[in-house]
C-alpha cells in the first residue's frame, strides 16, 4: 500500500504498526506538505470504538495529548489523521528492564499527569493508559495517545458482558473486578507506569494474563523502596499512593497528580561530563647557559669601559693638579729670616689656565715668595723644586682656572742665582 494516496490527500510512506484494530502509517499531507500519522481501521475491528476514539481525541487540545487533524472514510475504511510523533514510545525506552534516570522519570511523570488532568477535566477517562500509549514528539515531549477504549462522561460503557478492557499489566483493581472505570482508574495505571520507570520492573508479574489480573485485584503492591531504596522519596511515595487498592485512597484524578508533583523538587539533569585531556609526562627542564654575546659587542663594551676609566683618571689628575698646586709647584722660592720678631706674609698663588687636549702637554708653575722686615742678623736660603710636566691624553674639556687670592702685603719677586 505504500505510495497510495488516501482521500486524494495523504500519501502513505511506511507502515509503523499493525494490529487487529488496524494499521498505522507514516504519511505525507500533500495539501499542507507536512508529516502525519494515518490510522486505518482494520477489517475486523469495531467501527463504533474507532469512531469513539476519534471523538475523544477531537475533544482534547493539549500539548501532552496527541492532536487529531482529520477523520474520514476511504474505500469503506474509516481513517484518522493524527500528528506525527517520531520520538517513539515509552515502552521503547523501558524495554531494557532498567530504571530511567530520575530527572527523565520526573519530567515524563509531570507531562503524563498534565495530559490526564486535561482529559479528566473534560470528563474523559482513558481506561488503557500504558507505556505503549505514551509517545514522544521531536522535542522529546510526552503525549498520551490511543483513546480507543476511552469512556466519555455519561456515555455507556463499551465493555461487553464478561469482557475486560485494558492491558492486564496496568489494569486497575476495579476494572479487574468488572466495575466501571473512573479517573482514579487512570491514576492507578499511572502509578504502575511510575513504579516501572523508578525500578525498571512491574509491581506484579505473571505469565498468564488472568493471574496477573487477579494479582492487581487481590494482592497488595510492593513498595518502591523494596526494589530501589535510593529512589527519590517523593516520587516513590506518589507511586505507592497511586497503587492503593481502594480508589478513594489514591489521588482522585490527573489534577491531583499534578498538584502532588508540584510539591516534588525538580530533579536536575545530569551534567555532561567534560573529559580532561590526558596528562602529559612531567618534562625535566635543565638550566641552559646564557647565550654568548657576539665578539663585536664584547669589543665595543671593552672600549666603552676603557674610555670611562680613562675619563675618570683624567678627571682625578686635573683635580690633583688644580687643588694641590701649593704642594706641587714647579718652582718654589722660600726665604727665611731669623730675627727676634719674625713675620710671615701670605703669598699670592697664581695658577695659569690649563688646557687639556688629546695631544697637548699641560704644565703649571706657581711662585711663592715670603718677605720679612730687615733685622740685625740675616740668613737667607733658597730651595728650588722642579717637577717635570705631566702629559695626559684625554678627551677635550673646558679650560679650568683657579681664582687668585690677594693679600694686603708687600710681595717681592726675588731670583737667587
Amino acid at each position: 500500500m505504500a505510495d497510495q494516496v488516501v482521500a486524494d490527500r495523504y500519501r502513505l510512506e511506511r507502515r509503523l504498526a499493525t494490529s487487529r484494530m488496524g494499521e498505522v502509517w507514516a504519511a505525507r499531507d500533500l495539501e499542507l506538505d507536512r508529516a502525519v500519522a494515518l490510522k486505518l481501521l482494520g477489517h475486523e475491528a469495531d467501527p463504533a470504538r474507532f469512531q469513539r476514539e476519534a471523538h475523544a481525541a477531537a475533544a482534547l487540545s493539549h500539548p501532552n495529548v496527541t492532536q487529531l487533524f482529520d477523520y474520514g472514510s476511504w474505500e469503506g475504511r474509516p481513517y484518522m489523521v493524527l500528528e506525527f510523533l517520531p520520538g517513539g514510545t515509552l515502552e521503547d525506552r523501558l524495554g531494557d528492564a532498567r530504571a530511567l534516570p530520575d530527572a527523565e522519570t520526573e519530567r515524563i511523570a509531570r507531562e503524563v499527569a498534565a495530559g490526564l488532568a486535561h482529559a479528566h477535566d473534560r470528563g474523559l477517562v482513558h481506561r488503557d493508559l500504558k507505556p505503549a500509549n505514551v509517545l514522544f514528539d521531536a522535542d522529546g515531549r510526552a503525549k498520551i495517545a490511543d483513546f480507543g477504549i476511552a469512556r466519555m462522561g455519561g456515555a455507556g460503557t463499551l465493555t461487553e458482558a464478561g469482557t475486560l478492557l485494558g492491558t492486564a499489566a496496568y489494569i486497575s483493581p476495579e476494572q479487574a473486578s468488572g466495575e466501571p472505570a473512573t479517573a482514579a482508574s487512570d491514576v492507578y495505571s499511572f502509578g504502575v507506569i511510575l513504579f516501572r520507570m523508578l525500578t525498571g520492573r512491574l509491581p506484579f508479574a505473571a505469565e498468564v494474563p488472568l493471574e496477573l489480573v487477579a494479582m492487581h485485584r487481590n494482592e497488595p503492591p510492593p513498595p518502591v523502596a523494596s526494589f530501589r531504596p535510593d529512589a527519590p522519596p517523593q516520587l516513590a511515595r506518589l507511586a505507592d499512593a497511586c497503587l492503593a487498592k481502594d480508589p478513594g485512597a489514591r489521588p482522585r484524578d490527573g489534577s491531583a497528580l499534578v498538584a502532588a508533583l508540584d510539591g516534588v523538587p525538580a530533579i536536575a539533569e545530569e551534567a555532561t561530563a567534560v573529559l580532561a585531556p590526558p596528562v602529559e609526562p612531567t618534562a625535566v627542564i635543565r638550566p641552559q647557559p646564557p647565550p654568548r654575546r657576539p665578539a663585536r659587542r664584547r669589543g665595543l663594551l671593552a672600549a666603552l669601559v676603557l674610555g670611562l676609566l680613562a675619563a675618570a683618571a683624567a678627571g682625578l689628575a686635573v683635580a690633583l693638579i688644580g687643588h694641590g698646586s701649593s704642594s706641587s709647584a714647579t718652582t718654589t722660592t722660600t726665604t727665611r729670616r731669623q730675627t727676634t720678631h719674625s713675620t710671615t706674609t701670605r703669598a699670592t698663588s697664581t695658577t695659569q689656565p690649563s688646557t687639556r687636549t688629546s695631544t697637548s702637554t699641560t704644565s703649571s708653575t706657581t711662585t711663592r715668595t715670603t718677605t720679612t722686615r730687615p733685622t740685625t742678623t740675616r740668613h737667607t736660603s733658597t730651595r728650588t723644586t722642579t717637577r717635570p710636566p705631566s702629559t695626559t691624553t684625554t678627551e677635550p674639556t673646558e679650560p679650568t682656572t683657579e681664582p687668585t687670592d690677594t693679600v694686603d702685603s708687600t710681595t717681592i719677586s726675588t731670583t737667587i742665582p
